[in-house]
């Protein structure tokens, strides 16, 4: 337990103050992020954080290992990758609210200069923006392609589950490129003008396209 009792923590008697011991330091979250996405190879991690730094990466990891909340796919090769525990899912739900949060933050702040969007975390946002009281009376299916990076929703039964792989035979399909999907999720731009100029390309019937910007909460004019 070393480098758990090594850290500095708040010594405070509060559920919130606890996570924050484990989930507070920079950098933690968004490795989590990655892997709420899917496991991920040691290197695959270092190229997905920028700036990060290998040591420092090393040292996230190993005291997620240590809390319980990751393990490595192999314990032997560090390189063989990372996965979440079985608790380190239960943070699947707080990170989809926090991302749900950002989004909306982020429509009303100026993007930094030298941003960064990668296609994988269309995912994670996809997941966020997801809403079953906003799921259509109908069962169908929404595939998406960012960028190369292909995943799909699931509407069945009043509820949406997304899946980080194709779906050939879906209803709709979805194509665009990485920092054009940001923009869309803060709302800085209609999809229907994002379509007309090209660079969202869609194939399938109009009705369906309507009932995914709906479920995604991307129906109406977008924020400012």
């Amino acid at each position: 337990m070393g480098l758990l009792k090594d850290r500095r923590t708040y010594d405070q008697q509060c559920g919130l103050a606890y996570a924050l011991d484990v989930l507070g330091e920079r950098w933690t979250l968004l490795i989590v992020r990655e892997l709420l996405i899917r496991p991920r190879r040691y290197g695959e991690l270092l190229d997905a954080l920028q700036g990060i730094g290998t040591n420092l990466l090393a040292d996230r990891l190993g005291f997620l290992v240590e809390a319980g909340l990751v393990r490595p796919l192999d314990p032997q090769r560090r390189t063989a990758g990372y996965a979440l525990t079985e608790l380190g899912e239960r943070m699947r739900e707080p990170v989809l609210s926090l991302a749900r949060f950002g989004l909306t933050y982020a429509a009303h702040q100026p993007p930094p200069a030298a941003s960064v969007t990668r296609p994988a975390w269309a995912i994670l946002a996809t997941d966020a923006m997801l809403d079953d009281a906003r799921a259509p009376g109908i069962d169908e299916v929404y595939a998406f392609d960012v960028d190369g990076e292909q995943f799909h929703v699931v509407v069945e039964g009043g509820r949406a589950v997304l899946h980080p792989t194709a779906a050939p035979d879906a209803t709709l399909h979805v194509k665009t490129d990485a920092k054009t999907f940001f923009q869309l999720g803060v709302r800085r731009l209609d999809p229907l003008e994002a379509v007309l100029a090209g660079s969202v390309q869609v194939s399938g019937p109009p009705a369906a396209m309507s009932r995914c910007l709906r479920l995604l909460g991307l129906a109406g004019n977008p924020h400012g």
